[in-house]
């Protein structure tokens, strides 16, 4: 009789455990479902739309919650649902082209890190090949993340993409750290630097230093808010994979 108590107690418990255990699974799994969180806040045809460029993202192993953060953050914004499904899409085609840039640089495959910031960079408008040339020029086996984000910080505070360029190159060549680098991003100097550049095309005027998380102190992309377009993404018609835009104004 105590054998067969002891027993059933036993059973008990681990009922119990395997219960919680299922509970807390199911908890975690909704938790992260892109499905429900982006169903919760936009449209049924633009959330479906977003699913499936995140869908796209992660076949081509591209970092995908980049599409999702990203895609969450304007619809916590107000920013119109369309618009969100052409960010999207501009999102994907921007990763797939930094990767690019980056393969064709150096042999070690780039990061997620490094694809998400590189993408970043063209946002802001880098040029494709000076994030190549940052590749090519910086020390083997250093990551790229917080390089690429701080060029696209001084970009968008109007500094042209060369002298940018040529900043982060110089600190990298001095071996500086990550912490120094996304220091010199933050000089003072930048200002005297546009105001020498004014006249001069491109680089001046129209930056994103006003939006909430710009700029490489961030240590994540600035969060840029997508413009209204005439174009709408897949939702009116656009394919996944667009040519990338960049240039300052552009989500």
């Amino acid at each position: 009789m105590r054998m067969r108590s002891v027993t059933t107690v036993s059973n008990s418990i681990i009922a119990l455990v395997f219960l919680a255990s299922s509970a807390i699974a199911t908890a975690q799994s909704s938790a992260v479902d892109p499905s429900a969180r982006l169903s919760a806040v936009l449209p049924a045809d633009v959330a479906q739309h977003v699913l499936a460029v995140i869908s796209d993202a992660r076949s081509d192993n591209l970092p995908s919650d980049a599409v999702l953060n990203r895609s969450l953050k304007f619809a916590a914004r107000g920013v119109a649902a369309p618009d969100i499904a052409r960010a999207a899409d501009e999102q994907l085609a921007r990763m797939r082209a930094a990767r690019e840039a980056l393969r064709t640089a150096r042999s070690a495959q780039p990061t997620g890190d490094e694809i998400e910031a590189g993408a970043e960079a063209l946002r802001e408008g880098v040029s494709g090949p000076d994030v190549s040339r940052l590749a090519r020029s910086a020390p083997s086996g250093r990551s790229l993340a917080v390089p690429l984000y701080v060029i696209g910080s001084l970009v968008s505070r109007g500094l042209p993409s060369d002298q940018a360029l040529q900043r982060v190159q110089s600190k990298l060549a001095a071996r500086a750290s990550d912490a120094d680098i996304e220091s010199s991003g933050r000089d003072n100097d930048v200002a005297s630097e546009n105001h020498s550049n004014e006249g001069r095309g491109k680089g001046v005027g129209g930056g994103r230093g006003s939006e909430a998380g710009t700029g490489a102190a961030a240590h994540g992309p600035p969060a840029g808010v997508p413009g209204n377009a005439g174009t709408h993404g897949r939702a009116s018609g656009a394919t996944h994979g667009n040519p990338p835009t960049t240039g300052k104004g552009r989500p």
